[in-house]
């Protein structure tokens, strides 16, 4: 992964994703009604990203931590998703 992308731009990536993380943190604590299909997908774009960073910057718990974080928002997004085909009225 190294080939492609350099340390410094890794870093970027990571914080890039980091505050993706937080704004969906932000969200699901200031929002009057939380939008699970917004907060996951932050969460997973954000795992995705830092994932990338642990890649050339490796941190083998970090990357396990954020390959784990991907499923739990993926899995959160198609729980949304279901829910709000449910939710419609026929």
């Amino acid at each position: 992964m190294t080939d492609f992308i350099t340390s410094s731009a890794a870093n970027v990536i990571g914080i890039i994703g980091s505050i993706f993380i937080v704004i969906g943190f932000a969200h699901a604590n200031m929002a009057k009604a939380m939008n699970a299909l917004l907060f996951n997908a932050l969460n997973l774009i954000g795992a995705i990203l830092l994932a990338i960073s642990l890649m050339v910057n490796v941190n083998l718990p970090a990357l396990m931590l954020e390959v784990v974080w991907a499923a739990i928002a993926t899995f959160g997004i198609g729980k949304a998703l279901w829910l709000r085909h449910e939710a419609k009225p026929a």
